[in-house]
């Protein structure tokens, strides 16, 4: 049978109904804020436990398939077993690693920023190409993506651009990429073919409620601008861009994609939400470090990984020291060997 001390089950499901019995109670909704917060909640929890409903189910079948093979060997039964196996072994690694999610936020969606460094087009281009990495990743998990900003490059690419990735555990898992990304490369921008050297920051945070952090109005100025760049008649002749300053911290984000200056705000206001959050987080690691000596600088000319495709071809995390040559493999979104070994490390 397979085991059920990964964690407690029945606590689990004793959670999971009390939540959905505030979730039934017909004043439930009256507060939306609270009642998002439940329902994330509840999502969280379901997300943790449906995938060792299905693992239990799988591991009856493949037992049952495998009694019926000694009574009555076939060839064929054979191979459906193996393949049955073959994906109980992928679904039962995938699980083991959100046994390691359990800080508060793991189960949320996640909110990426890439930033481009120095470097010009070439490192615009390098936002545009860890962008597509992200959103093959997403593909492959069968979550969703939506860019909620973006600064087109002069020549190509981004010079910055935000997105929202939804789905379970999401920003569990790519909180393993915040950091500084560095590319090793023969420019394709450059006529004399010199290798260079560019950097992106990656940012990954929380989406978080605005209820679970406080946000005064008096603390906020807000600006109507009108949009530039592609977008159509509609956006660059209506000041449906907003940007928001949070006055005490300096924070400043802007929104111009959305065709209205309310969904401009919603969107900026969902970002500022998450930075708000994430500076706290920092403010109180940032504390823990200073109590126990570890004051190892994450500034940007300290990056998690590097990619060089010439004059060889080799992807490495610096933190844990896990590498793969096979370049074009992680730039299609194979990134999950990078995440285990960071979620292993941080366990260890």
């Amino acid at each position: 049978m397979l085991s059920e001390a990964i964690f407690d089950k029945a606590s689990l499901r004793k959670q999971i109904g009390e939540l959905e019995a505030q979730s039934h109670k017909p004043d439930f909704w009256n507060e939306p804020a609270r009642a998002q917060v439940v329902m994330r909640e509840l999502g969280a929890l379901r997300a943790r436990i449906d995938p060792f409903e299905r693992l239990s189910g799988a591991y009856a079948d493949i037992r049952e398939l495998t009694e019926l093979l000694k009574e009555s060997p076939d060839p064929e039964t054979e191979r459906a077993l193996e393949g049955m196996v073959q994906q109980f072994l992928k679904d039962l690694d995938r699980f083991e690693l959100t046994t390691l999610l359990g800080e508060q936020h793991d189960p949320s969606n996640a909110i990426v920023e890439i930033g481009a460094g120095a470097g010009g087009t070439e490192a615009c281009d390098w936002v545009r190409m860890l962008f597509r990495m992200y959103s093959r990743w997403v593909e492959g998990r069968e979550y969703t993506v939506k860019t909620l900003r973006e600064t087109p490059g002069d020549v190509t690419g981004y010079r910055s651009i935000s997105f929202l990735v939804c789905g379970p555990f999401a920003y569990g898992y790519l909180k393993s990429e915040h950091g500084v990304h560095r590319l090793v490369r023969i420019s394709p921008f450059d006529a004399s073919n010199k290798r260079h050297t560019t950097f992106a920051m990656v940012t990954v945070m929380p989406e978080v409620e605005e209820a679970e952090v406080e946000i005064r109005p008096e603390d906020l100025k807000t600006d109507t601008y009108r949009a530039s760049g592609a977008g159509g008649q509609h956006v660059n002749k209506t000041e449906s861009a907003v940007r928001i300053k949070h006055v005490p911290t300096g924070i400043v984000v802007t929104c111009q994609n959305e065709r209205s200056q309310h969904k401009n705000r919603a969107v900026a206001m969902t970002i500022l939400t998450a930075r708000l959050a994430e500076l706290e987080r920092n403010r109180s690691e940032e504390h823990l470090r200073q109590l126990r000596g570890d004051l190892t600088p994450a500034d940007w000319g300290h990056q998690i990984r590097s990619y060089v495709l010439q004059p060889y071809t080799l992807v490495k995390d610096l933190r844990t020291n896990y590498e793969t040559s096979n370049v074009q493999s992680t730039l299609d979104g194979d990134l999950d060997p990078f995440i285990e070994a960071y979620m292993r490390s941080r366990t260890k």
